[in-house]
Formats: C-alpha cells, sequence, structure tokens
C-alpha cells in the first residue's frame, strides 16, 4: 500500500545532535550588546561571562562547593583538560558503552599511557556498575550521545570513594537530574540540550578536584590550553570569566540567551519535563510500529534527549536512503545513527524541541519506511 506525504511537517526540522531551530521565544534582537565587538578582557566582556556562569550555577542547581569555567575546544576540550591535568594520580577505570566513551579509553591507553581498567558494553548496553572500584579515578559519560544510553542515576557513586569521579555530562546536563555531591568533575557544551553555539566547554570542578588539582602534578608537559594551576593553587580567575584564551563573545551572548530562555520554561524542572515529554512521544511512536524499535532496550537506561532507534532489516544503504529521503522534505536533517553504531535513526529529543514536533514527525517516518522498503 502506498503512503502519501503527510499534511503536517515538524515546525522545526531535526538535527541528529540538536534542534536546527533555537529555541522557542528565541529572538536575535538580544545580541545586539555592547559586548560585542569588545575585548573578553574589557570590563562587559567580564560581566557577560560572569553572567553566563551564574545561569548556568542557578539553572543547574549547583552548589556553591563547585566551580564552572568556560574553557576551549567544546566538550572534548573541556573533558581532556580534565585528563591531562588530574588523571595519573591514582589507578584508572574507564567505562564505554558507546562512541565517545571510547574515546576517553583511548586516551588514557594511548596518549596518556595509564593502562587502566576498562569496563565495555555493546552499543544498547550499559556494563555492570557495580564492579567499579572506587579506589580509581572513573571516567563515564552520563548520557551516551551515540547509543542512546545513560546511566540510571548517581546512586551507583560511591559517597566514600577514593578516586575523582569524572562525567562527561554533554547531552545530560539540563536533561536530568545531577547529583552534584557525586560528582567531581564534569563537562558539557552549549550546543547539546541548550541549542547553543559550539566550540566552548564548561569544565565543572567539585572541591575533591580543586584539592587533586592543586597537590599533584602530572608527570607529561601541558599546554597552555590546559593549565588550571598557578604556582600550586587552582587559577580562579578561570572561573570568574576570566577564560585561558579568546572565547566568540557572540556564542557566549547566544548561550546566554538560550539561557535566559531556559528559565522563561521553568528553569531545570522546565527542560527536564520537556525532554522527558518528547521521549515519551518518540516513545509512543515506536510501540505503534513493527518495524521500529529502541536501540537502548532497558527503559531505565534509555536517554531522554539522544534517542536511538533500529530500524527492521536496515543495513547502512537503507538507513542513507530512508535520512535522505526526509531531509529532500525539509523534515529532518542528519538523523542516520552514528557512524560506528549499529545502523538506525538518532532522533534529538531535547527541551529546545516541542513536542508537538515530534507527534508530527511520526506519520513522515511512515512514508519513508514505506518508500525504502518498497
Amino acid at each position: 500500500m502506498k503512503v502519501t506525504k503527510p499534511a503536517t511537517r515538524p515546525a522545526r526540522p531535526y538535527f541528529s545532535s540538536g534542534p536546527c531551530a533555537k529555541p522557542p521565544g528565541w529572538d536575535a534582537s538580544k545580541l545586539a550588546t555592547e559586548s560585542l565587538g569588545r575585548s573578553h578582557r574589557s570590563k562587559i566582556g567580564k560581566a557577560r561571562l560572569q553572567y553566563s556562569i551564574d545561569l548556568m550555577r542557578e539553572l543547574l542547581r549547583l552548589p556553591d562547593t563547585h566551580r564552572i569555567g568556560i574553557v576551549p575546544g567544546s566538550d572534548t576540550g573541556a573533558f581532556e583538560m580534565a585528563m591531562w591535568t588530574m588523571l595519573g594520580a591514582r589507578p584508572v577505570t574507564t567505562l564505554a558503552w558507546e562512541s565517545f566513551g571510547d574515546g576517553w579509553v583511548t586516551d588514557a591507553v594511548k596518549q596518556l599511557k595509564l593502562d587502566p581498567t576498562v569496563i565495555r558494553a555493546d552499543y544498547g548496553q550499559l556494563p555492570d556498575l557495580g564492579q567499579i572500584d572506587w579506589a580509581n579515578d572513573v571516567l563515564f559519560t552520563w548520557n551516551g550521545t551515540t547509543s542512546g544510553v545513560r546511566v540510571p542515576d548517581g546512586d551507583w557513586i560511591a559517597d566514600n570513594r577514593e578516586g575523582l569521579s569524572f562525567a562527561d555530562a554533554t547531552s545530560a546536563v539540563f536533561a536530568y537530574p545531577i547529583p552534584w555531591d557525586k560528582i567531581d568533575v564534569a563537562t558539557f557544551s552549549w550546543q547539546k540540550v541548550l541549542g547553543g553555539e559550539g566550540a566552548h566547554g564548561v569544565l565543572i570542578l567539585g572541591p575533591r578536584a580543586v584539592e587533586r588539582l592543586e597537590t599533584y602534578t602530572p608527570a607529561w608537559p601541558l599546554p597552555k590550553l590546559f593549565r588550571l594551576v598557578s604556582k600550586g593553587k587552582l587559577t580562579e580567575g578561570v572561573f570568574k570569566g576570566e577564560t585561558i584564551n579568546t572565547p566568540s563573545m557572540l556564542a557566549v551572548e547566544d548561550a546566554i540567551c538560550a539561557l535566559e530562555w531556559a528559565r522563561s520554561v521553568g528553569g531545570a524542572d522546565g527542560l527536564i519535563a520537556r525532554s522527558d515529554a518528547n521521549a515519551a512521544a518518540l516513545g509512543q511512536i515506536v510501540a505503534e510500529r513493527s518495524w521500529l524499535g529502541h536501540l537502548a532496550a532497558d527503559p531505565a537506561t534509555r536517554s531522554t534527549t539522544s534517542v536511538c532507534l533500529t530500524v527492521e532489516g536496515a543495513d547502512e544503504a537503507l538507513i542513507k536512503k530512508f535520512a535522505g529521503l526526509l531531509e529532500a522534505e525539509g523534515v529532518a536533517y542528519d538523523i542516520a545513527g552514528y557512524r560506528d553504531a549499529p545502523p538506525g535513526l538518532r532522533i534529538w529529543c531535547g527541551a529546545t524541541v516541542d513536542t508537538s514536533d515530534i507527534e508530527a514527525l511520526g506519520p513522515w517516518l511512515d512514508w519513508a519506511w514505506a518508500e525504502v522498503s518498497n
């Protein structure tokens, strides 16, 4: 039976890693601020950087014990900065169940040569978190962007841990409650749940991480972009808007717009509720179609932001054609699964997407499926 093109389109087509449009209510005129075109070292520049940090603290409900710094290189730069400056003092355990976690394994093994304990799981699965030795420093992704698998909560992180917990939380912050007392190091970037611009990363340090930085010197040289300590003390200016290198003030203003919008829709609770509603709407679409499934089989560890789907009988060519049809219609962009993941789809359900747009996507998936099946 031929399936015709649906009459209704999503108002905001999808990217696999985030929305292609700004959050509802985003106003480009807000970018006309005095900070643009001014030095990040100027009074207004530093004030805007500090304001963005204050907004992140408010929305993340981050305690005063934790510091927030804006650093170069997106989430990757932030996480590698943490690895290069703090690892080596203790044995290391790395967890990998998707490509970015596997990247941290590569850094630990091949670059830093730390001989870590590596605990892996296949795409769609989560490793046994109960086997972790918390005498070690532990590296993990809170939400596996390329596998759609997340940790269920923070209960598995030991309160009496001797090592540090390093959380790559780039597609998790602003979408899940984060127990900050369990996190010593967290990193993220603005382009995921906030839907902002890339380039810059955010580094969050708890008091135990600061202690490590001030009492331990790595055996390897550190490039200038990674240096967080001067004369044995944390460079506090980095966490007060005095960035290590020159940031894009346009990207900072874009992040501020997104953060102010997030405040307007209910802050952390509002953002979490929007992601949850979107994931539930997509879950209903999947439940109603026998040819669709979730790569993450366990709902307790299934992402509510980067949702990865299986497609019956799919190979790389079928998924490429499927995604191409939707892109040609202006319905969805780049929703093919990550290149290292099993062939499938990846739908962004973060807070900047409206649930009505997720619902409108369902009939278009039916149309594309009918086209590739025929």
